[in-house]
């Protein structure tokens, strides 16, 4: 019997951050000033291993979920990588995985031998001194596109997301279209999100959904797509002439909450059931006392059937102070 949650939602995605390391510092995801030097970064010994990860992946399946999104932080930096996409490309899933791309030239031809069915690019401008300066680490967007180009070479379906935050890179949304139309890559727009605390997010900093496909149909002219399955975060758009559809994920000015259908595990293996939840449960420990399948199976069914998230509905000045997860911890 498959799990509801108290809002009828089934579960259905699983997103499995493999690692709280990246080798970019995004201002909106790990500033430098916060995510330094001295930052404690999770121990090797912390972390769940591979094996750990497909146990609990194959009991997550069989309580009904049907896609598994590898994340991070950046999770290429987590080393063989590839061995755990080999172990959960035999179960029946969607398995996908998001990176910045900076490691894909070295990496692609790797995951997709071992199983990896598609791969999506974070990258928020197309030009280089704007890219430069948001990675914050001086990585030039021709090496994330070379990546790009790496991981289509090895027969991986590729889409990229950029998040667009206002009086930054809203400049690029009509540029990243018309480029990535032109490529032939599905090109995904994100409302920048109040994740965590350590962007400084407002709300006067997000370009809404709304104003993106405005932009979009001025200058190409757009129609709506019918979803395609319930839980459907992005809404999909197809350019009239017929080259090609990008998405928009408006999770601040359109909610989608009554159709999630995702949980998240971070790196040591705690579950959060919502991308803005206040914290998480710790499997790991149930794991390394010895619990058997069916003990991880009753707990897991448990935790989705109490479960009552709806923060992007209910987003206020009152839910604004509530503590919140990071983004660079749980993966988006």
């Amino acid at each position: 019997m498959e799990p509801r949650d108290t809002f009828g939602r089934p579960l259905r995605d699983l997103r499995i951050s493999v690692t709280d390391r990246c080798n970019f510092r995004c201002v909106y995801c790990m500033p430098k000033e916060v995510y330094g030097l001295d930052h404690r970064f999770l121990e090797r010994r912390e972390l769940l291993t591979f094996e750990e990860i497909a146990r609990l992946a194959r009991v997550f399946v069989e309580l009904g979920v049907r896609k598994i999104r590898i994340t991070g932080g950046e999770p290429l930096v987590r080393r063989e990588l590839e061995r755990l996409i080999a172990y959960l490309s035999e179960l029946d899933v969607d398995l996908t995985l998001t990176t910045n791309g900076s490691l894909l030239p070295q990496k692609a031809h790797l995951l997709a031998h071992a199983g990896l069915r598609r791969i999506t690019v974070s990258l928020d401008s197309l030009d280089d001194a704007q890219f430069r300066a948001l990675n914050d680490v001086d990585f030039p967007v021709a090496k994330v596109l070379e990546g790009i180009q790496a991981a289509a070479d090895a027969g991986l379906p590729v889409k990229v997301n950029a998040v667009i935050k206002r009086g930054v890179n809203e400049d690029q949304i009509v540029p990243m279209a018309r480029f990535f139309r032109e490529q032939g890559h599905t090109l995904r727009f994100i409302e920048y999100m109040d994740v965590g605390h350590t962007n400084g997010w407002r709300l006067d900093d997000v370009v809404s959904a709304s104003e993106i496909v405005a932009a979009l149909d001025r200058e190409f002219g757009v129609e709506p797509i019918v979803p395609a399955y319930r839980g459907e975060v992005a809404r999909r758009w197809r350019y009239r002439d017929g080259r090609g559809e990008f998405g928009v994920i408006g999770s601040v000015t359109q909610p989608f909450c009554g159709d999630c259908t995702r949980s998240r595990l971070s790196a040591e293996g705690k579950l959060f059931t919502c991308l803005f939840a206040t914290r998480g449960y710790d499997l790991r420990a149930l794991l390394r006392d010895g619990a058997s399948d069916d003990e991880l199976e009753t707990k897991l069914f448990m935790l989705w059937g109490n479960r009552a998230d709806r923060y992007s509905e209910l987003r206020s000045s009152a839910t604004a102070g509530l503590e919140k997860v990071e983004m660079s911890y749980i993966g988006g």
